[in-house]
């Protein structure tokens, strides 16, 4: 399920922003060395803490915090999300060749410079830190070979949906002050000139032949069509007004200018960048997309898709092995289903259980209340389980809530916020209460465990709260990290108690079988050539889905290549790890200490969380031994 979480969100700010280029030009090696070097040499960070550079461990860490904090001002709107209110005002600079050949240099820079510190006189938390930069440097450089900035938004994300989200006064950006509402203000123009370097990169990709399919096109048209307002009124974007009547902090003047100014930024600024990108896509992109889905039509597709495959997963991946492990999990999983379906005692075959699933209303909630207080109810339950299995908590406790309506339409099923990293705001679990044919009862232990705790909560809010991290791991994230951990907390759930109804227990299996079908589908229409239409027959045949879910499932891998393979490699290889501590300790295995030492240095590519719980097992070796 799609997250929106602060990892997970700037991730796809990122993908919108940072695209790489394949035609950024290379610096020479002379700019390049100097950059590294004034990088290097720079050791205050935006709050004017002063770090000697004495030891490799103080230079690791001048230089990771100088990247965060540079991070932040070439990434403002990322830096709202983070809780860095310094650049507020700002939007990210708008996409040019040379900013992309800027952003390439950089990267290089700073790959030169970790390369300058010797990794073999680093320990600790320092040694995972130097080799988390040093891959992140790696993979981005890599990354600048393909045409992603050609493509840079779809149905699924880019500035055109979250912006009104971080408009509307329900998200990151405040509306608390003039100086809030004026922030805004003058961030939506740095959006409406980001706007028109979107338009102007997809009239490239037209020239380069690298475009998105006609299906997923089509469904941007109603997204951007939404914000086409005569009204300001009507507008997502008129929500901080809303908010102007019971703001005792200011002025009735202020509020009277402020709204008559929100106003004209609505229907003269941002209704105007709508409809010119809206009149972009439905006259003049639409028609040169193309009928074909997979990143393999594309040009360079093939290395393409197989860069998206360690990008999502860390790991070095072949399409083709992605595929077989998830024909060998979809027929595992169906093997489990059909014992559920005996169980339960029904008449006919699994095709017939999994239209008796999709249409009973015996497995629906009647009501957006008897739903969020079941998810409700269901928490208290699951929280009080958790010191079986875990030993470290978060501070932070987690909310259920209903997604706001003026964002059902295009949210999952279910998400989850992180905290607000000061914090003034718990974590969020979202449940989307539109379509409650969507929100089967027996998902109900399955999807808590995995948005919430001991899932995403749990692996997302430890990190934020770990005050040994350096900030660019704090505040980092990898889709196969914390989908993986995610969905291994579901395994959790029999060891915690959980699932003792078949109905609960097919729930957890229904949500597995999701996630071993995208290993099929995702690999099947970027590498095998399959259609859009093949993919969704197969889910359809391997699962107790809707259509339309199937549908929008697919239609979100055609459009994130990669991201959904991420769920069950990732747990597989926690599960691996899991496994080979297991042997290699034997009696000394505490399961509450392995998940701790899962969790509480953050998240990590899964070759660095390999070797750091390599050396965990030596350390509870060498204790063991020596009592």
């Amino acid at each position: 399920m799609k997250l929106m979480k602060i990892s997970l969100l700037s991730a796809a700010i990122v993908s919108a922003f940072a695209v790489t280029s394949a035609v950024a030009q290379q610096q020479d090696d002379t700019s390049v060395s100097a950059q590294a070097q004034s990088v290097a040499s720079e050791t205050k960070d935006v709050m004017g803490v002063d770090l000697k550079l004495e030891t490799e461990a103080e230079k690791l860490a001048a230089l990771t915090l100088k990247y965060f904090n540079a991070s932040m001002e070439q990434n403002p709107v990322m830096a709202t999300f983070y809780g860095v209110s310094d650049y507020n005002d700002r939007f990210n600079e708008p996409m040019s060749e040379k900013w992309l050949a800027e952003s390439k240099a950089n990267e290089q820079a700073y790959l030169n410079a970790i390369n300058a510190i010797d990794v073999d006189k680093l320990s600790g938390q320092d040694w995972i830190s130097y080799h988390i930069f040093k891959s992140d440097r790696e993979h981005a450089i890599a990354g600048f070979q393909f045409g992603s900035q050609y493509m840079p938004i779809n149905q699924m994300y880019g500035v055109h949906t979250f912006f009104p989200m971080l408009g509307s006064g329900q998200s990151a950006q405040p509306f608390a002050t003039v100086k809030d509402y004026e922030n805004f203000i003058s961030r939506t123009k740095g959006y409406v000139a980001f706007i028109d370097s979107v338009i102007l990169y997809m009239k490239k990709g037209i020239e380069e032949g690298v475009v998105l399919p006609k299906a997923i096109t089509k469904k941007m048209v109603p997204q951007l069509s939404a914000h086409l307002v005569t009204k300001a009124s009507d507008s997502v974007f008129y929500g901080p007004v809303k908010q102007l009547e019971t703001n005792e902090a200011i002025s009735d003047d202020e509020k009277a200018r402020l709204a008559a100014t929100y106003e004209g930024l609505i229907t003269e600024v941002i209704v105007p960048s709508y409809q010119k990108l809206h009149d972009f896509v439905v006259e003049e992109y639409l028609p040169h997309t193309r009928d074909t889905v997979g990143y393999s039509d594309l040009p360079n597709g093939k290395a393409w898709y197989e860069y998206k495959i360690k990008d999502n997963t860390t790991l070095p991946l072949s399409a083709d092995e992605v595929h077989e492990f998830g024909l060998s999990e979809v027929s595992r999983i169906l093997g489990e289903m059909k014992m559920v379906k005996e169980t339960v005692g029904f008449e006919g075959d699994l095709a017939a259980f999994f239209d008796h699933l999709r249409t009973d209303d015996k497995f629906y909630f009647e009501s957006e209340e008897a739903l969020i207080k079941a998810y409700t109810d269901v928490k208290t339950d699951i929280d009080a389980r958790l010191p079986k299995l875990f030993s470290v908590f978060p501070k932070a406790d987690y909310i259920v809530k209903a997604v706001e309506p003026y964002r059902e339409a295009s949210s999952a099923a279910a998400s989850y916020m992180s905290p607000a990293p000061d914090g003034s705001r718990p974590g969020i679990f979202y449940i989307n209460t539109r379509d409650l044919k969507a929100q089967p009862k027996f998902s109900l232990e399955t999807l808590s465990i995995h948005e919430a705790a001991p899932g995403h909560h749990f692996q997302i809010a430890i990190q934020q709260e770990v005050e040994s991290l350096p900030l660019f791991r704090k505040f980092s994230g990898y889709t196969v990290f914390s989908e993986g951990w995610a969905l291994y907390a579901e395994s959790l759930g029999k060891e915690l108690g959980m699932f003792t109804d078949p109905y609960m227990w097919y729930g957890r299996l229904n949500d597995e079988q999701l996630r071993a079908m995208r290993l099929v589908v995702d690999t099947g229409m970027h590498a095998k050539g399959w259609s859009r239409e093949k993919a969704i027959a197969y889910m359809l045949e391997n699962s107790s889905m809707a259509e339309s879910d199937a549908t929008a499932e697919v239609e979100r891998y055609i459009s994130i290549p990669g991201q959904a393979l991420a769920y069950k490699v990732g747990e597989r290889h926690i599960r691996h790890l899991r496994n080979q501590a297991t042997e290699a300790l034997g009696d000394a295995f505490d399961i509450k200490a392995f998940h701790s030492q899962i969790l509480t240095d953050g998240a990590m590519p899964m070759p660095i969380l390999s070797d750091k719980m390599s050396m965990w097992i030596d350390e509870v070796k060498s204790k063991s031994q020596g009592e």
